[in-house]
């Protein structure tokens, strides 16, 4: 993350734009505050990815809030395409006074070039591969694919800079570390997937009850241990003893819940 910093610092004065990615199922928690200093005097965009999987009521919340902090917002679902095309018009509206300045002078052909930033796993390159039409970047469902910088082309007057995804080093907030966890932000093979499990469990239960309920056939009346208890016992993850296989039903059960299968939820509302 040090290495990516510094590489961002070294490249910011290239670039006219920086574009964030969050995940619109957590745009807080996933919003790096090391890209807010680093882009001071930047033209801003936030994009509000996995915008698929996400509550739309609060994703409406969200793209007013981040309006009213002075972002050009953009809602998009990288995998499918939804959303991107409106990538290209935003940066040409934002560097409009540069673009008749230049062109007052003569210049003829004004680039934009944006930093596409966020964290891992976002989407980045899937988003970049779709701007371009075909697969340039690597892309996976484990954070940390992208390792180094790369430039796109993606119009004769737009070319994107793709960053790895950078986390910031210290989580003050519990709850901000937990919404990386649930979403995938953090890589599993670093976390203790069954509490991860549970504490999710007992999340969604409060703030989307029924949706256990209408998944899994569990009662949301049990303890969020007695849940993913049952959750296991339903789908039929037993060891040889009888036991639940703990493991195997969080590792469905969270790739579950990132999939969408859960319904389109978001974890986190806006604050003022």
């Amino acid at each position: 993350m040090t290495k990516t910093r510094r590489m961002m610092e070294e490249n910011i004065a290239l670039v006219d734009i920086v574009a964030e990615l969050v995940d619109a199922r957590i745009p807080l928690s996933s919003k790096n505050p090391d890209i807010d200093k680093l882009a001071v005097n930047k033209k801003r965009i936030i994009i509000l990815n996995k915008a698929d999987l996400a509550d739309s009521k609060k994703t409406d919340m969200w793209k007013s809030y981040f309006a009213d902090e002075g972002f050009k917002v953009i809602c998009t679902d990288s995998k499918t395409g939804n959303g991107i095309k409106e990538i290209y018009p935003a940066c040409r509206e934002l560097m409009k006074e540069k673009i008749e300045r230049l062109k007052a002078r003569g210049r003829i052909l004004v680039p934009s070039r944006v930093m596409i930033a966020g964290i891992p796993n976002v989407g980045k390159s899937t988003l970049i591969n779709k701007l371009v039409g075909r697969p340039l970047t690597k892309t996976g469902d484990k954070p940390g694919v992208t390792r180094s910088k790369q430039w796109v082309k993606i119009k004769k007057d737009l070319e994107l800079l793709d960053t790895p995804g950078i986390l910031w080093p210290k989580f003050d907030d519990e709850a901000v570390g937990l919404n990386l966890a649930f979403t995938g932000a953090i890589n599993d093979d670093i976390l203790e997937k069954n509490e991860i499990a549970v504490r999710l469990t007992d999340k969604l239960v409060k703030e989307y009850p029924g949706c256990l309920e209408d998944r899994y056939k569990v009662s949301e009346e049990e303890s969020p241990d007695e849940i993913f208890i049952n959750i296991g016992k339903n789908r039929g993850f037993l060891t040889k003893g009888g036991e639940i296989d703990a493991l195997r039903t969080a590792s469905v059960f969270l790739d579950e819940f990132r999939g969408g299968k859960l319904g389109k939820v978001t974890l986190e509302i806006p604050q003022k």
